[in-house]
């Protein structure tokens, strides 16, 4: 059986610089470089094949099958789940179901500015994070926001920072996925732990968002609003991301926290109104019913189709499984793929379908909604398959291990530090749904080491890189697609830095208070 070496090469720093290498290799390419996402994954991929064989001597063959299990989960667990949400999303544009919620959503708003970055950037966003993701609130709310008012780098900062807490249930959920896959902990499991972190995480956003737009005064004046804001999303998020799955809760939440704010708004006003817009006009919307019938559908199917009740997430038509024994923990490990053809991304395809006859959608509205999608995602597809394949190959040859090795010498400390690495990771990569690839079971060896809950260090990781969203250049690119910043990404990074460095150190207290407080709630 092949033996994960802990210090291949016999000096420490040398094997822990060498455990990075294809990290930094993926991180360089895609921050100096500029490469594009999917290329830095390929070269990335092929630097982490050859550092496993050439210093963990990991036999070409089992490096191969690792880095092929990890590509088939990327397609399984990711690219087929994306790709569906974005093909759902493009047929509610094709048809004019998006463009009369959006409308919907203006008129049924106060004037108030405050009120309007909340309530779009915050549940509306939510929506399109837990959708499709990958930056796109930005780029759908963005304009919005502009075109009733608001200052171009104003809307993209209000933007930015609301979307933090549905990243981790973005695109369905496959940051959380993922994470489940690469650690091996169930994942209801994880998607219930990273919840316990995101209801705490989600109480600040709104209450910034009323600073960002009228300072303290905006504070004041709205906190009932923003806290309202705050509690209806968790209440939408948590108990569908704790006793359902990962795969609806931000649009679980988006729904719930919007419905409950609209109504709030009937019989509250604040006492004093900021407006950037004049008036609004309160009418009905043409298609706004069938916008919200194809949004409930895709709700129901998915909800009895993935859930724990469901035996179709229990179908398995063949298993690829590598072991090897651990020299960190003393006895054998695996790395697996498991083929069911009834996955999530099936669902959300069976509840694409459902939705097509709700929608109006015409045979050609199909063919182009379908079009569109493969258009705007095979580079995602092909950054799928090279990013979780090199995760795997990181964690299978043992690199991913020693590290964790020397990381445990922090000891309980390592709370402190596992929101960082999270960070860091999505801060150069742009995507939390890689950070986790990437980091996650290193994040588990640690926890297993020191003795920490299985389920915080992980948890954390996927929670701080939703807080480096605002700075990631991937991330940055999409959002500011739509608006004049296009090429000047490095304006709004500094601008959104000081915003995620504060949520960094919130989170930071957030894992610090679980672990001395309750860690029985992430321990499985």
């Amino acid at each position: 059986m092949y033996v994960q070496e802990l210090n291949p090469t016999g000096n420490v720093g040398l094997t822990i610089f060498l455990s990075l290498v294809p990290l930094i290799t993926l991180f360089i390419l895609l921050m100096v470089f500029r490469l594009t996402a999917w290329l830095a994954s390929v070269i990335g991929a092929i630097v982490g094949i050859i550092d496993a064989i050439a210093v963990w001597r990991t036999p070409p063959s089992l490096a191969l099958t690792s880095f092929l299990i990890g590509a088939l989960t990327g397609t399984w667990a990711i690219s087929w789940i994306v790709f569906w949400g974005l093909t759902f999303y493009n047929t509610l544009v094709l048809t004019g179901k998006y463009d009369a919620f959006k409308q919907w959503v203006l008129r049924n708003a106060t004037e108030d500015s405050r009120i309007q970055a909340i309530l779009l950037a915050w549940s509306f966003g939510a929506l399109f994070e837990g959708l499709v993701g990958f930056g796109y609130p930005w780029a759908l709310v963005s304009p919005v926001l502009i075109g009733i008012g608001f200052e171009e780098l104003t809307a993209l900062k209000v933007t930015a920072i609301a979307n933090n807490a549905p990243v981790s249930y973005g695109a369905l959920g496959t940051p959380v996925i993922i994470l489940s896959a690469v650690t091996g902990l169930p994942l209801l499991f994880v998607s219930s732990s990273v919840a316990k972190i995101v209801a705490i995480l989600a109480l600040l956003p709104p209450f910034l968002l009323a600073y960002l737009v009228d300072g303290w005064r905006g504070i004041k004046d709205v906190w009932p609003f923003a806290l309202l804001a705050s509690i209806s999303y968790i209440l939408g998020q948590y108990p569908m991301a704790s006793f359902v799955g990962p795969y609806l809760p931000d649009i679980t939440g988006s729904m719930v926290s919007f419905l409950i704010l609209l109504g709030f708004l009937r019989i509250w006003k604040p006492k004093n109104i900021v407006s950037k817009t004049g008036k609004v006009e309160r009418s009905s919307v043409p298609g706004i019913g069938r916008f919200w019938l194809a949004v409930l559908a895709v709700v129901i199917v998915v909800t009895l189709w993935t859930g724990p009740w469901s035996p179709l997430t229990k179908l398995n038509l063949g298993t690829l499984e590598l072991h090897a024994y651990s020299q960190l923990y003393h006895k054998t490990v695996a790395v697996s793929f498991a083929f069911n053809p009834a996955v999530a991304g099936t669902a959300i395809f069976m509840a694409w379908l459902v939705s097509l006859p709700i929608l109006g959608a015409k045979p050609s509205t199909v063919k182009e909604a379908l079009s569109r999608s493969i258009h705007q995602y095979w580079g995602g597809i092909l950054t799928g398959v090279f990013v979780v394949g090199l995760a795997l190959v990181f964690n299978y040859s043992g690199m991913a291990y020693s590290l964790a090795w020397k990381a445990a010498d922090l000891s309980t400390l390592f709370i402190v530090v596992s929101p960082i690495f999270g960070w860091i990771g999505c801060a150069l990569s742009g995507s939390n749904t890689s950070t986790n690839a990437l980091f996650g079971a290193f994040q588990l060896a640690v926890a297993k080491v020191t003795g920490l809950p299985v389920g915080l260090t992980p948890a954390l990781n996927s929670v701080g890189a939703e807080v480096a969203k605002p700075i990631a250049p991937q991330t940055l690119s999409a959002g500011v697609s739509t608006t004049s910043y296009v090429r000047k990404e490095g304006i709004v990074a500094r601008n959104n830095l000081p915003w995620t460095i504060l949520l960094l150190v919130y989170l930071i207290l957030i894992g610090v208070l679980y672990y001395l407080l309750v860690p029985g709630l992430f321990t499985g």
